[in-house]
């Protein structure tokens, strides 16, 4: 497979500043930072308001390997398991997806709760959470 180039469109500024601080996930953890979007790109945010969740997806810019087994959440005492059934850094392209709150839109700056992603964290995607399309449909009984 031929390389893919990716191209920040902005990035995170936290409290973070390593990995071992890492909080709970998800729109209704207590982290606050903010996503400075680059001029280039801050037209795209046309429409977004508070309130809305939000899926950021960005680069483990601090991964230095890959490892195709884990102990999901950095924990020893939980069991190894494939990488792919983890949200560990230490992913084949050092890819973050993580579901955000949006708690206000200033001048290219998101203002964002539940990101957990370190000071510096380059961004590559933000996409709108739609209910009904992200969350999948009960399975079906054979």
């Amino acid at each position: 497979m031929e390389p893919i180039g990716l191209q920040p469109i902005g990035v995170v500024r936290s409290a973070l500043t390593t990995t071992g601080q890492a909080p709970k996930q998800g729109p209704e953890a207590g982290l606050v930072s903010v996503i400075e979007i680059a001029p280039a790109w801050r037209q795209g945010l046309t429409g977004l308001a508070p309130g809305r969740d939000l899926w950021v997806i960005y680069h483990f810019h601090q991964a230095e390997a890959t490892a195709l087994l884990a102990h999901p959440r950095h924990d020893p005492a939980r069991a190894l398991t494939g990488v792919f059934n983890t949200r560990s850094p230490k992913r084949p392209a050092h890819l973050g997806l993580t579901l955000v709150r949006l708690l206000q839109v200033e001048e290219g700056r998101l203002t964002v709760r539940g990101l957990e992603a370190l000071d510096g964290t380059p961004v590559l995607d933000i996409k709108p959470y739609v209910p009904g399309l992200d969350q999948p449909a009960p399975l079906e009984e054979p």
